[in-house]
């Protein structure tokens, strides 16, 4: 018997939950760690257990291999009308590494540990994205047990590479086989969290996100013997003073169109609301704001530069020396574009932020993709409207801006719109849920896996029936 869970009775959503729980545990085992090698990643132990899911309910599923080990997979509930919208369903499989140290509990475990507040799945990609991944086949594949037949193709995308530019995935894939992927809508990271009045509750679904365009800073020197080290020209030192301007230049704040309806949505006092609608007081404001909220309004609001990578390696001439002066040191910079910024703009900023030091640095660009946005007026955007308000029937959708990018950008440049969804508690603080992509004892609780697996079955039932 359905209820006021969305289409699904209570046993339903329940056994639909504890496999996501299982799903998630297994992925987060797998351990398929990107740290931006092309031999990392290995996301085909994932692909694996994936393909093994959902073929368990009749439905082929593609493999696609952009490098050994570098597995994406694509599965198809055929629509009975070529000309209806198709959905896609996308979940990256890889994950950031983790320091174990830095952990109460074992990055890589999956282990369901009591929060307090109930119960939570730990690990490395709980919340980046395992769990929308999880919960997607999940629900993917109860829909085609149930023999649901889409007026459109609902498709589900388990995507590598994610995490280091979508080089071996997503990207690999538009350029190779975009007809294997290719749709009108598409879901994926990261949205579902809850703001606003208890009353009158917020859910932001992200619907654009900052343009991605890493650099490689090259500083050269003279080699030389550590021992002697006085009026030296060491590439090192050098790039300290690179390092340390990028740290200290300060760009103009610039308002987004999403900004001042994303500020709205706080339960803030006026003076302080009002001040980080201005400019020329945001900066000064978002000292009042604690850490985790800060760092993302600051981001959403300034183009931002992260020197994140040093090697003093280059030549590949084994690991250096402690007794070599190195004669070169690249520094890889994670920057972060406004929309409307381009490549020319990323150079500017470069300029302005090394001064002086700006000739003696050579500047490659690794990445160079733009902030994207897809529109909110489209029959998607309703049916997750609708999904959301069974759970939360006073709740409203707000559109939002992500900072970091997600594989959306890449269906937005095939003419998809793309928008980062998901469901979760209220309960789940918005601070914290940041603080934990790419953080330490990184979790997600089992309410909010069973608010995303409904989600995802209702609204394909809903858009694409």
């Amino acid at each position: 018997m359905a209820n006021s869970r969305g289409g699904l009775d209570d046993r339903r959503l329940d056994r639909l939950t504890n496999e996501t729980v299982e799903l998630l545990q297994t992925l987060i085992r797998n351990r398929c760690v990107n740290d931006g090698s092309a031999e990392s990643g290995q996301e085909v132990r994932n692909a694996d257990v994936l393909q093994q899911v959902i073929e368990g309910a009749g439905v082929d599923v593609e493999r696609f291999d952009a490098a050994p080990g570098r597995t994406s997979i694509v599965a198809r509930i055929e629509g009975s009308d070529p000309a209806a919208p198709s959905l896609c369903l996308m979940g990256h499989t890889d994950v950031v590494p983790a320091n174990e140290s830095g952990w109460r509990e074992d990055p890589f475990g999956g282990e369901i540990i009591d929060g307090g507040d109930g119960a939570e799945v730990w690990g490395r990609g709980a919340v980046d994205m395992l769990n929308l991944t999880a919960s997607m086949a999940v629900a993917f594949r109860d829909l085609a047990v149930s023999r649901f037949r889409p007026r459109g193709d609902l498709i589900y995308f388990g995507v590598a590479d994610e995490e280091a530019g979508s080089a071996y995935g997503a990207r690999w894939m538009a350029d190779n086989h975009p007809d294997a992927i290719g749709a009108d809508y598409v879901l994926t990271e990261n949205g579902g969290l809850h703001n606003g009045d208890e009353d009158a509750p917020v859910v932001g679904i992200n619907v654009a996100e900052k343009g991605v365009a890493w650099r490689r800073l090259r500083v050269r020197g003279t080699p030389g013997h550590g021992s002697a080290p006085f009026r030296g020209d060491n590439a090192l030192i050098k790039a300290a003073g690179v390092i340390q301007r990028l740290a200290d230049y300060r760009p103009a704040p610039r308002f987004h169109e999403l900004w001042p309806s994303r500020v709205e949505t706080l339960a803030l006092p006026d003076e302080l609301r009002d001040a980080l609608l201005d400019p020329t007081k945001i900066d000064a404001a978002l000292q009042q704001l604690p850490k985790g909220f800060a760092a993302h309004f600051h981001a959403c609001t300034h183009t931002t530069f992260s020197p994140n990578l040093i090697d003093g390696n280059e030549s590949g001439g084994g690991r250096m020396k402690v007794n070599t002066i190195p004669d070169a040191v690249t520094i890889d910079v994670d920057v972060r574009t406004l929309p409307g910024e381009g490549a020319e703009d990323v150079d500017a900023h470069l300029r302005l932020a090394l001064g002086d030091l700006a000739d003696h640095v050579e500047v490659e660009a690794l990445m160079n993709d733009p902030a994207s946005i897809s529109r909110i007026d489209t029959p998607l955007w309703d049916s997750l409207q609708r999904a959301v308000n069974v759970p939360f029937p006073s709740a409203r959708l707000n559109p939002q801006f992500v900072v970091g990018f997600t594989d959306a950008r890449i269906f937005r440049e095939m003419g998809a719109v793309a928008y980062g969804a998901g469901l979760f508690s209220p309960a789940l603080d918005a601070g914290a849920f940041t603080s934990r992509f790419h953080g330490n004892d990184e979790r997600i609780d089992i309410e909010s896996l069973a608010l995303t697996t409904r989600l995802w079955h209702h609204v394909a039932t809903d858009l694409l029936a």
